[in-house]
């Protein structure tokens, strides 16, 4: 069998050319070494695979060229690489050191390539750094790390030092393609994104997965193959996720979730891949923001298609959910139904059915307008005046004829429509099928009646007469044996604004079990007062909740109050308190 070399090694750069990505860098070295201005001294940083090892190379073998020698000719014997992570004691750098002193056997320099130089020990970081400061003329040290953090400061400060960037998508996939090309293999130009995006910016990463996915696949690349041989998600999975979500089809949504699960993929992958496409959705939104779009061709036309089909406000508060349940995935004990039950929320989004009305006042005659239907004004009938139509009707037994049929209907009385207000009104959970039909047969109720705003009552009145009506409120609620509501009511005493009721509550749950109840509440105290104007603003001051901290003697006194005897039971035995 002929021996493999993987595409890593055989097409590593033997030119600065042949750098994918770093142009900065390269042409930065080219013109140190054209102008003479090299430093004795350059650090290599950043990622791996990104290229610091092979411009090292590259680097040492151009300083000791002169233009004569053949394209084959190497210096090897004036290029020492060192494996820090294998010689970090302080021998090492001694005999490092005295191997220095030697004057080049060929060429002008003697090159030392350090890698992963953040593995010396502490020691051997202190002995190098006089031979680092000031080496000899014939000796320039390169040293390679992907830590930067964990090298000396006074080492740093010697080194001329150069970052090296992750390599785009896009380089990565242009690169992967020419040895695709050279390797006389078929490949989809998505499934070359996939490779590169999986590889994160390494390009010997991307190379490795090359070799894999076509060991796998053979000469023809498909994008297919490479999903299935990388485990990662399709792109086709999110685009059908989005749509079913469009669609409001959340049984199909959770079935597609199972399948993915069942694959072998894990919910968190799916949920922050799915909060990625709709970020990818509202790149391409904008014509602006559509290179901000690494992906294919072919799929970047898929996202302008379906990116149509959205709107900006869904993708917002698509990507707020998905990534909410991102950052609770880890800490959750049931990660399966956190993921499902942001699929049934990211689906009921466009869902009209599932908005509720937050207030709960009548609706005004401006609403039937807009929707096309002619105002009914209610007439109030005397109390006598049916009675007086029928006398007439009995005393004279005329036939109807045109001079009389004005003065009958004159007497006629259409009978207004009854208005019931419901005071124990159960309110439903607007996610449920039974609240929406609830919700729909209250609206055909209310379009019989038709009130105008502008007849609605709104008299004057002053705070004592509010205290009154709220004290009676909550008198009547603790007679009805709501004490808990009639409890919180009695915290703080109302303040008034114009129309609104000010209220100060000492934490949120009282907040929120008033505002449960204020349809009632509002309703009594506007016929109370005749004011249909009243409004209810709640606000939450936790320091209060202090002063309601009762110390043993006020326990005591409130306990006396109730039973007096308790008082007697302390002096009898001569109790403390």
């Amino acid at each position: 069998m002929e021996h493999f070399v993987v595409s890593a090694r055989k097409y590593r750069p033997q030119t600065f050319k042949d750098v994918v990505g770093q142009q900065a860098i390269t042409n930065t070295l080219l013109n140190a070494i054209e102008n003479n201005h090299l430093a004795q001294a350059l650090l290599f940083t950043g990622p791996r695979g990104v290229g610091k090892t092979t411009c090292a190379r590259i680097l040492a073998k151009m300083i000791n060229s002169d233009g004569s020698e053949t394209g084959d000719e190497d210096f090897a014997f004036n290029i020492f690489e060192l494996d820090a992570a294998s010689n970090n004691s302080v021998d090492d750098i001694r005999s490092l050191t005295d191997q220095v002193r030697i004057p080049p056997q060929v060429g002008k320099y003697k090159v030392y390539i350090i890698d992963e130089v953040h593995m010396l020990s502490q020691a051997a970081f202190n002995a190098f750094l006089k031979t680092l400061e000031e080496p000899p003329k014939h000796c320039i040290f390169i040293l390679a790390t992907t830590e930067k953090h964990k090298i000396i400061p006074t080492i740093l400060s010697r080194c001329q030092i150069f970052d090296f960037k992750r390599i785009t998508v896009k380089d990565a996939k242009e690169y992967l393609k020419y040895i695709a090309e050279e390797q006389g293999v078929k490949a989809e130009d998505d499934a070359l994104h996939i490779i590169a995006q999986k590889a994160d910016g390494a390009m010997r990463d991307a190379l490795s997965i090359f070799d894999r996915v076509v060991s796998f696949s053979g000469k023809n690349l498909t994008r297919q193959a490479v999903t299935e041989n990388l485990n990662v998600l399709d792109y086709e999975t999110y685009f059908k996720s989005t749509d079913l979500i469009l669609e409001n089809k959340i049984p199909e949504l959770l079935i597609q979730f199972n399948n993915t699960l069942s694959k072998g993929f894990d919910g968190h992958h799916y949920i922050a891949g799915l909060a990625s496409h709709f970020r990818d959705l509202l790149v391409s939104k904008t014509p602006e923001t559509i290179e901000l779009l690494e992906v294919g061709d072919q799929t970047k036309e898929k996202y302008l298609k379906q990116a149509k089909k959205t709107s900006q406000e869904f993708l917002m508060q698509g990507i707020n959910l998905a990534n909410d349940c991102d950052l609770k995935y880890k800490t959750s004990k049931n990660q399966r139904l956190l993921v499902e039950l942001c699929l049934m929320q990211l689906a009921s989004i466009t869902f009209d059915g599932e908005k509720k009305n937050s207030k709960h006042y009548i609706i005004p005659a401006s609403y039937f307008k807009n929707k096309g239907i002619t105002p009914i004004p209610v007439n109030v009938p005397k109390p006598q005046a049916k009675k007086e139509v029928e006398d007439v009707s009995k005393e004279k037994e005329e036939p109807i004829t045109t001079s009389n049929t004005a003065s009958i209907e004159a007497f006629q009385v259409k009978e207004p429509p009854k208005i019931v207000l419901k005071q124990e009104s159960k309110r439903t959970s607007g996610l449920s099928l039974s609240s929406i039909k609830a919700k729909k047969e209250h609206l055909i109720k209310q379009m019989d009646v038709v009130i105008n705003e502008e007849d609605l009552p709104k008299d004057a009145f002053t705070e004592k007469e509010l205290i009154t009506v709220w004290n009676n409120y909550i008198e009547e609620l603790r007679q009805k044996g709501k004490h808990n509501l009639a409890s919180i009511l009695a915290i703080d005493t109302p303040k008034v604004t114009g129309t609104t009721i000010n209220l100060e509550f000492p934490n949120e749950t009282n907040k929120v079990e008033v505002e449960r109840q204020q349809y009632n509440l509002l309703g009594y105290i506007r016929k109370a007062l005749n004011n249909f104007d009243i409004g209810l603003s709640i606000t939450v001051n936790e320091v209060m909740e202090k002063q309601y901290a009762y110390t043993p003697l006020e326990k005591f006194e409130k306990l006396k109050e109730k039973n007096p005897n308790i008082d007697v039971l302390k002096k009898t035995f001569d109790l403390d308190v």
